[in-house]
């Protein structure tokens, strides 16, 4: 099966990896948030547990996916083409 790295890491798909809910324990409150520096997309995704709220953030990436982690910032970078001008 070749399936994208978007569709293999949808944000429906990682919450179910991370948190798994059920009827008992469901996800409970998801809000998307915008940083201000570099507008990366990420969520807060909050589920019930029996020894109470668990949450986690879901940060978007360049590719569509979603990750645990944020995106690496864009750095400066030096080549030889550029130099060469």
């Amino acid at each position: 099966m070749n399936t994208q790295p978007a569709q293999r890491n949808s944000l429906r798909r990682i919450v179910d990896k991370w948190l798994a809910p059920t009827p008992a324990a469901p996800v409970r409150d998801i809000r998307l948030f915008r940083m201000p520096a570099n507008h990366v997309r990420y969520v807060r995704v909050e589920a019930l547990r029996p020894t109470g709220v668990l949450a986690l953030f879901f940060f978007r990436h360049d590719d569509g996916s979603w990750q645990v982690f944020p995106p690496e910032a864009a750095r400066m970078t030096m080549s030889p083409r550029r130099l060469a001008m």
